[in-house]
């Protein structure tokens, strides 16, 4: 079980495939500086592998906790990258939290594999992670297990099987059913974009540029009117109503409320995603040093 401690406050999300090895730990060393409890990073399908990265991470950080934010569960055998976690948690003195997900199966493809069955997937791959025998020598801590989940089905079955669960591109109204879903004693961690831009226009068109990768997939678009949104809402880039829902914008004021919304949700941990209001996928240190600002 995760300790009540580990994944409390706020977090970072962030791709960081966007940035050198380099300008990835430097990023790091600076979200950790700011005060953030968790950097949590995506991999992509044709990036960097997750696990080495996050070592890297972990050597350039101190405190703050390590996620992957998802490692696919496509992309290699479970006893592989539990060799990997556990190699991770004794490098940075249990730092290192796994999450894992099924992703989507566009990403999939991109990856040469067949994306089937992901509820029955998973579940194995979790029973396999918790049968790993680590035989090297030292102390090795067993990492907490993190369920990349937005449909229902998988948050309740990271509930059962894993020690939480984190969600991408969700309203705090989803967290509140997220957290009901997920049951007690397991911690939800929660995605939320930003973006810092007042001006109603840029920001939206900033967004729609964001958002447009997740609206060409069938299960996003299935998921989103799950939550009340029509097909109205996710033609042209998305609505307006679906985009300030999604995503927040405006002043620092603005953003913390969004923030706040989700904890008061009863997220354990919010994670800010933060666009850049120059467009892509590149964090935005500004807006993570103004939220981490009194």
């Amino acid at each position: 079980m995760m300790r009540p401690m580990e994944f409390t406050g706020l977090g970072v999300f962030a791709f960081l495939d966007t940035m050198s090895i380099a300008e990835a730990g430097a990023f790091a060393q600076r979200v950790e500086e700011l005060g953030y409890q968790a950097l949590w990073f995506t991999e992509g399908p044709l990036g960097r592998d997750a696990l080495v990265h996050a070592a890297s991470l972990l050597t350039r950080t101190k405190r703050m906790i390590i996620g992957t934010g998802v490692a696919s569960v496509w992309a290699r055998p479970a006893p592989t990258i539990a060799a990997g976690a556990r190699t991770n948690a004794e490098l940075s003195g249990d730092r290192f939290a796994l999450g894992i997900g099924v992703n989507n199966p566009v990403s999939v493809a991109m990856r040469g594999g067949t994306y089937g069955k992901p509820l029955a997937f998973m579940a194995e791959y979790v029973g396999a992670l918790k049968a790993f025998k680590y035989t090297a020598a030292g102390t090795a801590p067993v990492p907490p297990i993190v369920i990349g989940a937005q449909n229902p089905k998988m948050l309740e079955l990271a509930g059962r099987l894993a020690d939480g669960a984190l969600t991408y591109f969700v309203t705090p109204a989803y967290t509140a059913h997220a957290r009901r879903l997920l049951g007690p004693g397991k911690r939800l961690i929660v995605e939320q974009a930003v973006l810092l831009e007042s001006d109603a226009n840029k920001a939206r068109t900033c967004v729609r540029d964001y958002m447009a990768f997740y609206l060409s997939i069938p299960g996003y678009s299935k998921f989103l009117m799950s939550l009340g949104f029509d097909q109205r809402d996710l033609v042209e880039g998305g609505s307006d109503f679906l985009v300030d829902a999604i995503v927040a914008w405006g002043g620092k004021d603005a953003l913390r409320a969004r923030l706040n919304e989700h904890r008061n949700a009863g997220a354990d941990q919010v994670c800010i995603l933060a666009l850049d209001p120059a467009g892509g996928l590149r964090p935005d240190l500004r807006t993570l040093e103004v939220l981490a600002s009194k």
